[in-house]
């Protein structure tokens, strides 16, 4: 059955968390990411927590969503989706202990090539009701057709727009451990069996356990934070990727930093990430530092 871009405006929530110390460090110790900055509680300032653990809470909005859509598909359809493109605004620095309420709304159903296209913004409030952070995720459902006119979501992507140059301007080899989709799901409270059960990798078709795209993200968002933001992940406004490859575990990826543009008031790194097999796992990567 195709995807019936009638959804466009399904929304769910709020839906609420609490975010603890306990939570925010086991994120950071899940990437092997021990900078103090998220995990020493001593600190004057408090503890931060990594730029990517928006995720961390917009996950029980995204299965919720996620059920409505599929709903109205037909078996088998559902497995189909991936996670295809992450963009992610950061508002404010996030530091435990915070109450948030995130609401998600379909904004867009398109068709494309290689199937149905599906937009979900993310909406982030604390008790307040002050944003703290607010991300578009796209989801690609092959092979399966749209219904209705297309409405594709009238959202504006950072990526890079022109083909990288050959030669990147630096490059970091990153490790992913055998375990590391395991640990990451523990960490980040986000369950997906085909991250972490075999025989669901083995029945839609995978050559093996793959890590979670958001992981991969957040792997190099740590080591551009290290090294292009002096480890300060407060500086980070923007996060932007296409998934492309898979990654393997246990494996090691490559980061690639392959530009760097100063404005007035923001630092925009440009970046890939490659498979060990050498396909672009991430692709069009950006992070936007305030500087």
């Amino acid at each position: 059955m195709p995807l019936d871009s009638s959804l466009v405006g399904t929304k769910v929530g709020p839906i609420e968390a609490e975010v603890d110390a306990r939570w925010t460090m086991a994120y950071a110790a899940g990437l092997e990411d021990m900078a103090p900055c998220y995990l020493d509680t001593r600190r004057g300032e408090g503890i931060v927590a990594h730029p990517m653990f928006p995720v961390c809470f917009e996950w029980p909005a995204a299965g919720a969503i996620r059920a409505r859509l599929r709903a109205s598909m037909a078996p088998g359809e559902p497995a189909r989706g991936v996670h295809a493109t992450h963009h992610t605004i950061l508002h404010r620095a996030i530091r435990p202990p915070l109450r948030v309420q995130t609401t998600a709304e379909v904004i867009g159903v398109e068709r494309r090539s290689a199937g149905a296209y599906e937009t979900v913004r993310f909406e982030t409030l604390d008790e307040r009701r002050v944003p703290i952070a607010t991300t578009y995720y796209g989801s690609l459902y092959r092979q399966v057709d749209i219904a209705g006119p297309e409405r594709p979501a009238t959202v504006a992507t950072p990526g890079l727009k022109a083909e990288p140059p050959a030669n990147p301007l630096r490059e970091q080899a990153l490790r992913v451990a055998a375990g590391a989709a395991h640990i990451y799901t523990e960490c980040a409270r986000i369950w997906n069996p085909i991250h972490t059960d075999t025989a669901v990798a083995a029945a839609a078709g995978l050559p093996g356990l793959i890590l979670h795209g958001t992981a991969t993200l957040a792997l190099a968002v740590s080591a551009i934070v290290h090294h292009e933001a002096a480890g300060d992940p407060t500086r980070v406004r923007e996060i932007y990727a296409r998934f492309a490859a898979m990654v393997l575990m246990p494996s090691e990826i490559r980061l690639r930093i392959m530009r760097q543009e100063r404005g007035d008031g923001d630092e925009k790194i440009h970046f890939e990430v490659l498979s060990a097999e050498g396909g672009r796992a991430i692709r069009d990567g950006l992070v936007v530092l305030n500087r």
